[in-house]
């Protein structure tokens, strides 16, 4: 199904359009326009040119920065032969939830 082009006024009172999934999920919004005629003139602007544009990446690298510490620690958990595995602390006296190997094939 097709997108829809819908016009509008922005707080600026300038036009301008955006376009609209089926679903309603907006997927594009222009720049300002002085009229409705130049809108309609940008929007077969981009109908000309979408099909067949080219995805060009500008955007730079940005570093990859380390996880924040966990506000929680981790529950420790024990593996035992089998492939069961218990979780919770040890010194609680309880043997914690039981998960089956199974769940993890």
């Amino acid at each position: 199904m097709a997108g829809t082009f819908e016009l509008f006024v922005d707080d600026d009172s300038q036009i301008r359009f955006r376009l609209v999934m089926p679903d309603g999920h907006v997927l594009a919004v222009s720049g300002q326009f002085a009229d409705k005629q130049a809108a309609a003139a940008a929007i077969e602007e981009v109908r000309e040119c979408a099909g067949t544009g080219l995805i060009q990446d500008v955007v730079r690298r940005v570093p990859v920065l380390s996880a924040p510490p966990r506000s929680t620690p981790a529950m420790p958990c024990t593996v035992r032969r089998g492939g069961s595995i218990t979780s919770g602390p040890p010194e609680s006296g309880r043997h914690g939830t039981r998960i089956s190997g199974n769940a993890f094939r």
